[in-house]
């Protein structure tokens, strides 16, 4: 009787020691297939936009840098216009691009770094795209006033990885001394 009861038990436990190994073996994969989705989660930083702000970006004599927010530049050579994001609880780099529309071509197109940058064939809209990293989670770009640039209705539009970020409407308004 011992000897059947020593059989059953050691069977019973080989037994349920192979399912429970299958299990385990089983279990395996699928924790690996989950596991990339988990990890990409972790890995791909989640954009939001805290703060989104277009004005005009003025150096004082101390050398300073102003920022005043608002939709109406005045068109004075050498001030600078352009947007700032900040991303909500961002660090690192970001994958940008701009498109810039203006009501006509400008004299001329230019940029300061040698970004990748391309001009639509017919002068209007000027495509830059740029890998910034995050300063305290800020993203900016700005552009320089030069001789030529038209006056009228102007549209920014800011992607991050080819989402629609945020869309800035503007006017270059002429000059008027007193």
């Amino acid at each position: 009787m011992r000897t059947w009861s020593a059989r059953i038990a050691l069977a019973s436990f080989w037994l349920i020691s192979g399912i429970i190994g299958v299990e385990m073996i089983n279990a395996t994969p699928v924790l690996a297939q989950n596991s990339p989705a988990s990890s990409q989660l972790i890995d791909a930083k989640q954009i939001t936009v805290s703060k989104a702000e277009f004005g005009v970006k003025i150096v004082d004599s101390q050398g300073k840098v102003n920022f005043f927010p608002r939709t109406r530049v005045q068109l004075q050579e050498g001030d600078a216009y352009g947007w700032r994001i900040q991303l909500q609880n961002y660090r690192g780099e970001v994958k940008w691009r701009e498109v810039l529309r203006l009501p006509k071509p400008p004299e001329t197109w230019g940029t300061q770094d040698s970004e990748d940058f391309s001009i639509s064939s017919d002068g209007t809209t000027a495509v830059s795209k740029r890998t910034q990293t995050a300063v305290n989670g800020v993203i900016e770009n700005f552009w320089t006033i030069a001789p030529g640039d038209p006056v009228g209705q102007h549209k920014i539009e800011v992607y991050i990885d080819d989402r629609l970020i945020k869309t800035f409407e503007f006017e270059i308004v002429q000059f008027n001394r007193v």
